[in-house]
């Protein structure tokens, strides 16, 4: 057996038997079922190898695990076997094959084939495959002695060779000997920061990671060459877990599997059920007694717990466990939480205005008089009566508490802050760049998907099969064209369906509302509105938590027949066609009610019919603002804690259990698996794998759009959002430590295409807050009656004038009320919300000239409110830096200090060759400086004073 010197740093070897003399055992055939011999020699064989974390000798360290199934019959006889490829071994500690020429009777009474093609296929596409990985250098062994039936493990090791040459090969910076003094602040910025950093003490994580750092290692790109340079004291803990497993896996992705014409990688093997998972492996235990520290464990205890929901997250320490990209998500939900917090602020003051002057509202005083008796027309035909406008007093109050002056304020406010929330990221991220030595870094083209190997591999055979020579193919937009038209026509029919769902949700509406305006008793008719829109909105809710299910499975759909080359590509085609569907689902009912509910009513007499029998529907005399602030609430909120929070608790919960009953049946045909104590690689495969970042950041880039499309209409918006990403950040946190595999750490410098969708719904949620403001609320009315009609300079006689007069005589036939005596007197003229002529002008029912002088203003409105609040937003953008000045100064000052470093190593090199220039040249004078004779009769003394040199 070969053994390293650089692993003398590593556990050392238990004073029972020696791994060489296990394997002699191996050799002559010993049963290794039968572990009674290996029990007497070594008291806990697994404990040695800290239960998987490392191979069978205690030394080489596990980086990542492949796993693949295998037919294991109980007739089957064991057998050990052990296979060395150029001086590594690749161990198999069992495997159990059937006796050559015997077949083997099933429990069923059923016999079992001789030759299982299929399954020899994958035997030999994985023998194929793990000799080329050790070709590649990396280390093996073999496991199909577990307690998970039918399960075997390739445990893989990465020596410190391969390690060096992947991490050249990758450019991954790696700290230096030398360190430098990070710019401190002075004067009365260090006082402040001192007394904020012992303010803030109690909610900092108690990491190591996190402490403020006064020096840095200088970073540099990894060079064999140059290893000198790097602080290679402890090569064991030079390159972390993090960072191993992501080496072999680009050696994994990097490798094929050629048998067959097949040119594949791990996840072309993947896909084909060659092996049935590959990952890296936790660090070790999280919970339980005599657990050794871990970064995992550390995690569990200051982020992924409730208890610490008060604390900083420690993100340099996700970083290292997870890996670039995983931080960065963790970091930007961090600063999205934070940035929250001054939004509800000012959230809540401008729902308490609205609350401290709902009595001082003229409007909705008038509109509760009862002295004032204005009688409406009626609500539906035929079965609708007429009605008192003061009957609607308590939804016209509480449309006050969110259609205020205050709330126009807010819009401008929530339009700055999302500026300065994405300015502040790109600020945060730089930071974070430049502590995790990203600064530099570009993202090299990704390995093809195995998807786009396999398509492009069946279109050259075709064109091999025609006898024609090609050049290396491609797939070009021909062979895409039917994808592209599938993926159009997919797209339009998921979005036809959104809104023919809102539409019957709308027939929904009206019928219901006509079937309550039947009841008989007052109150009933008085909640009529409240009731049919609270309901609606239910079963609006409802149909977008399984849309949103169905048309993410038909967005992933819709970009694999695409057939992307790239990984990058594939995520960046599925982000944009699953936010398109899932926008469209979740705000269309919400644009129904804010812009286009009682624009189209009509008026009585000539009202407008949907299917010739339902008509359209009408807003509150307060308008329809505050029906919209419920249909925003209600889906906000039943979103955030249905498909968010119950749907990420209970479904990985389900599938653990799932699982869980399936290996307990397995584990009934095994007699001695109770006894074991499972590995780390079998407890991991256990967990759900990892499936991405999108369906994280896509629930919270919907929410932003909750919280700045329509704010206007809901101010308390980001406080729930605030209270929901609280408990986000640690549901989270808590099922990637403890619920899913260690997902392979993936660089990145920031996160990529959400932060372009980030930016375009701000720009949006200033037009759309414009006209909200403008067409949805009587912000608008009010000022063009206060300023242009009113005799008094106050809101008096506001409701009087947005309520237009109608002659009952004028209805059609078989639309007026059944019982026009309901209100117990003979109406002649009722009223209804619109600016149109008196039935007593010439030009009855037009509209009238105020109607115009409200529009104008409306439109005026929108134009000034969308560029200032650009122009405003812009500003903020230009005012504040990309990058923080002093992180500017530090990226320079390392430039610097880099340089220095490589002058000084010429120099060395220089002075160096100077004086073995020196020494030549000294050696040759004193041999000049020797007698001819000498010289003559002792010529090879003249020929070894040159050649000194070239000795050295």
């Amino acid at each position: 057996m070969r053994v390293n010197k650089k692993y003398s740093c590593l556990p050392a070897e238990e004073k029972g038997i020696h791994i060489i003399n296990i394997r002699a055992i191996e050799d002559i055939g010993y049963d290794q079922h039968e572990s009674t011999l290996l029990n007497s020699l070594s008291k806990n064989p697994d404990a040695d190898c800290k239960y998987g974390l490392y191979f069978r000798d205690g030394k080489r360290k596990v980086d990542y695990i492949l796993v693949y199934h295998y037919k294991k019959s109980s007739a089957a006889k064991t057998l050990s076997k052990k296979v060395h490829h150029n001086d590594s071994s690749v161990r198999s500690t069992k495997q159990d094959q059937p006796l050559p020429g015997k077949g083997v009777q099933l429990e069923m009474g059923e016999s079992e084939p001789q030759v299982d093609y299929h399954e020899d296929d994958k035997r030999f596409r994985r023998e194929e495959y793990e000799g080329n990985l050790v070709e590649a250098g990396l280390e093996l062994e073999r496991d199909e002695d577990t307690k998970i039936h039918g399960i075997g493990f390739v445990k893989i090791h990465a020596p410190w060779n391969v390690l060096c040459r992947e991490a050249e090969f990758l450019k991954l910076k790696m700290p230096t000997k030398k360190m430098y003094q990070i710019n401190q602040t002075h004067g009365l910025l260090k006082k402040i920061n001192s007394v904020i950093q012992k303010i803030t003490e109690p909610i900092q994580p108690k990491v190591a990671e996190h402490k403020p750092q006064t020096v840095k290692r200088l970073s540099y790109p990894f060079s064999r060459e140059k290893q000198h340079l790097f602080d290679l004291s402890d090569r064991d803990s030079f390159f972390d877990s993090k960072t191993r497993s992501t080496i072999v896996y680009e050696i994994l992705k990097r490798t094929t599997c050629t048998k067959a014409k097949y040119s594949m990688g791990i996840t072309s093997l993947l896909a084909n059920g060659v092996y049935s998972a590959a990952y890296p492996l936790h660090d070790g235990d999280y919970e339980g007694e005599n657990v050794e520290p871990n970064d995992r464990k550390l995690l569990c205890e200051e982020w992924a717990s409730y208890g610490v929901f008060y604390k900083y997250q420690p993100i340099d320490l996700v970083r290292k466990y997870f890996g670039e990209k995983i931080g960065l998500y963790f970091a930007w939900l961090g600063v999205y939480t934070q940035m929250l917090i001054p939004a509800s602020v000012v959230g809540i003051i401008v729902f308490l205005y609205g609350c401290a002057t709902v009595d001082e509202n003229i409007p909705s005083m008038e509109m509760c008089d009862e002295r004032n008796n204005i009688t409406m027309c009626p609500l539906c035909d035929r079965t609708c009566s007429y009605w008192k406008m003061s009957s609607a007093c308590a939804t016209a109050r509480a449309s006050h508490l969110f259609d205020n002056p205050a709330t126009v304020f807010f819009s401008v406010f929530m339009a700055l802050w999302a500026a300065t929330f994405m300015e502040h990221w790109k600020r945060k991220q730089m930071r974070l760049n430049y502590r995790w030595d990203l600064t530099g870094f570009e993202e090299e083209e990704d390995h093809p998907r195995a998807e786009y190997e396999a398509k492009v591999l069946k279109k050259s055979l075709r064109k091999e099969y025609k006898h024609k020579e090609t050049d290396k193919e491609k797939l070009t937009w021909k062979d895409r064209f039917p994808a592209y038209l599938t993926n159009f026509v997919g797209i339009i029919f998921m979005v036809g369906l959104t809104f023919a769902i809102v539409f019957g949700v709308i027939i929904y509406r009206i019928s219901t509302a006509a079937a309550l305006a039947i009841s008989s008793t007052p109150s009933g008719r008085s909640s009529v509105r409240v009731t049919v829109t609270a309901t609606a909105v239910i079963i609006n809710l409802v149909v977008i938590i399984i849309l949103d299910e169905v048309y993410g499975c038909i967005a992933r759909w819709l970009t694999q027949i695409e057939v992307p080359k790239t990984d990058k590509s594939f995520e960046e085609r599925l982000i944009f066609k699953a936010f398109l569907l899932k926008f469209v689902n979740a705000y269309t009912p919400i644009f129904y009610v804010a812009f286009f509910k009682g624009r189209f009513v009509g008026r009585p007499g000539d009202y407008v019919y949907i299917f010739h029998s339902f008509r359209m529907e009408e807003c509150a005399p307060g308008g329809c603002l505050m029906e919209l602030c419920i249909q925003l609430s209600i889906i906000m909120l039943g979103k955030q804690l249905i498909q968010n929070n119950l749907f990420e608790i209970g479904i990985p919960k389900m599938k653990k259990f799932i699982r869980y009953m399936k290996l307990k049946r397995r584990r009934a045909l095994d007699h001695e698996e109770h006894v074991k104590r499972k590995q780390r690689y079998e407890v991991d495969y256990n967990l759900e794998p990892f499936a991405g970042l999108t369906p994280e950041y896509m629930e919270m880039i919907i929410q932003f759009g909750f919280v700045t499309l329509f704010v206007a209409s809901f101010p308390l918006a980001p406080l729930f959002a605030l209270l929901n990403n609280i408990i986000e950040i640690r549901l989270d946190a808590k099922k990637f430590v403890t619920e899913l595999r260690r997902p392979v750490a993936v660089r990145a410098k920031d996160i990529g295409i959400w932060y372009n969708i980030l930016r375009g719904i701000g720009k949006l949620a200033v037009i759309i807050n414009a006209f909200v403001i403008s067409f949805t609320s009587d912000f608008i009315p009010r000022l063009v009656y206060l300023y242009m009609y009113s005799e008094n300079g106050t809101m008096h006689g506001f409701v009087n004038h947005t309520l237009s007069s109608f002659n009952v005589s004028d209805f059609q036939a078989g639309t007026a009320p059944n019982d026009p005596m309901d209100l117990g007197y003979e109406v002649q003229i009722c009223r209804y919300k619109d600016y149109r002529e008196p039935p007593w002008s010439e030009n009855k029912y037009d509209i009238s000239k105020d109607f115009w002088a409200v529009l104008a203003a409306r439109l005026a409105f929108v134009i000034v409110f969308q560029n200032l609040v650009m122009f405003m937003s812009d500003f903020v953008d230009w005012i504040i830096p990309d990058i923080p000045k002093d992180i500017s100064q530090q990226i320079h000052k390392e430039k610097v200090l880099m340089v220095e470093v490589f002058m000084r190593e010429e120099q060395g090199k220089l002075q160096m060759l100077e004086t073995w220039k020196d020494k030549d040249k000294k050696k040759g004078e004193n041999c000049n400086n020797h007698s001819p004779r000498l010289s003559r009769s002792r010529s090879g003394s003249l020929s070894s004073c040159h050649s000194y040199p070239l000795d050295v």
